[in-house]
């Protein structure tokens, strides 16, 4: 099936020719009919397989102009990254529409976003916390709202953002209909569907779970980081085809740290993004990335829902992700766009219950590769990597406080001193046996 055959109207056919799109891909071919019917929808869809196009084609081929210019698309995201990559999709679609595209997302100056929503929007990208604090300022009217799209919807929930969406959703007219988005079908993810949600369809593509065909995976086991950081820099020296990696590690501290070592190696070919470094540094580096000025990318897991990049060539899994759904959605951002990729994960000896939640969730076993003769292996290990000693804590017994004694003792009874008024005839008479009296000067 084509575009055409989907009733795509002619500004969106073309401007998906410029785009070299023609043949719509299984999400985007069955979400389509769906919400041109009117109804409610809940998508069902892994990293990469074309989900932003699946929600925006009908939610524009519906759109008509008003003259209010208030956003008659919502669009709810959990990043910032995502924000900018959802609104170049839009301006890129409506190239030949006369639509007004708006992305907030905090993290920068409220006035300005503020703003330029005033002026006049048809579609609106935000991430929750930002359109909480437009609504809260009442620099927004959601009245006009027809189309609810919710994207990473699981994410979002993960992030915290459950309070933000609920008022959101509060707000919103009843009358509108609800297009929600997610790799993974939470019980949060049910609640907020039965909530809010009017009896939805559900539309699957790929079941969470299934390695995408077309990304080869690959596994070496690593005894610790350093060994990690020098079969990273042998492979990258070895192999040429690496020309755009994506390297994926646990915290925002270890991405700093692989940063400073393989800047050594590889210098001002290196770049790195996660959620302490500032918007401005965050987008400079994707974009050094893009172009190809940067061969490596050092992300956080965040990241990994936000980031669309093409042709990435390899993904490396420097860590092992904590929840196995994660590695479906590093793994997806290669491999892209019906194209090739690569995906090699460094597993430790610790990571076994995690490798073996991985396989069993997509029930495929990754291959294990020997680790290359040529490789350094380190005994040197990081402060976390360092085991614990733990020293016996000895007990000591305290007495019971009616064993204990006060913490004074009496004095002597000579070095008593009382206070009374003393008897000096007395003290006489019992020293020298009769009174002294003391006669008058003759």
């Amino acid at each position: 099936m084509t575009f055409d055959e989907l009733n795509v109207n002619k500004p969106l056919i073309n401007a998906l020719n410029d785009l070299g799109y023609t043949t719509p891909t299984p999400i985007q071919e069955k979400v389509f009919s769906v919400v041109m019917s009117g109804r409610d929808v809940c998508g069902i869809a892994q990293t990469g397989t074309g989900k932003t196009l699946a929600y925006l084609l009908p939610c524009l081929r519906q759109f008509q102009f008003s003259k209010e210019k208030l956003p008659q698309i919502l669009i709810i995201v959990p990043t910032r990254e995502l924000v900018v990559q959802v609104v170049e999709s839009v301006k890129k679609l409506t190239t030949y529409m006369n639509v007004v595209t708006v992305g907030v997302y905090g993290g920068v100056n409220l006035k300005p976003q503020a703003a330029e929503v005033q002026q006049g929007v048809d579609v609106l990208v935000a991430t929750p916390g930002r359109l909480v604090d437009l609504l809260s300022g009442k620099f927004l009217k959601m009245k006009a709202i027809k189309k609810l799209v919710i994207d990473e919807v699981d994410e979002m929930l993960n992030l915290g953002f459950r309070a933000q969406l609920k008022t959101i959703l509060d707000l919103l007219p009843p009358k509108r209909q609800n297009l929600l988005f997610s790799a993974t079908l939470t019980p949060d993810v049910e609640q907020l569907i039965e909530t809010y949600f009017n009896n939805p369809i559900r539309v699957e593509a790929a079941p969470v779970g299934t390695p995408l065909e077309n990304i080869s995976q690959t596994a070496y086991v690593v005894p610790n980081f350093y060994t990690k950081v020098n079969l990273l820099e042998l492979l990258l020296r070895q192999e040429t085809d690496m020309t755009k990696v994506l390297v994926f590690v646990a915290t925002k501290q270890l991405a700093d740290q692989l940063h400073e070592q393989l800047e050594e190696e590889f210098p001002d070919q290196v770049g790195v993004i996660h959620s302490n470094k500032a918007q401005n540094y965050r987008f400079e580096s994707v974009n050094q990335f893009k172009a190809g000025t940067y061969r490596i990318l050092i992300a956080t897991d965040i990241i990994a829902r936000g980031l669309d990049v093409a042709e990435v060539s390899h993904v490396i899994n420097f860590d092992t992700p904590d929840v196995p759904e994660s590695y479906i959605h590093r793994i997806g951002r290669t491999g892209r766009a019906d194209r090739k990729g690569i995906a090699i994960t460094f597993f430790t000896p610790a990571d076994e219950e995690q490798r073996t939640a991985i396989e069993q969730l997509m029930n495929y076993p990754v291959p294990e590769l020997p680790l290359p003769h040529n490789l350094v292996i380190s005994d040197v290990l990081t402060d976390d990597e360092t085991p614990r000693v733990n020293m016996k804590a000895i007990t000591v017994k305290v007495p019971k406080r009616e064993d204990v004694g006060p913490a004074f003792h009496e004095k002597l009874d000579k070095n008593k001193k009382v206070n009374v008024r003393r008897n000096h005839a007395a003290e006489k008479m019992k020293k020298y046996g009769r009174p002294i009296k003391r006669s008058g000067k003759k």
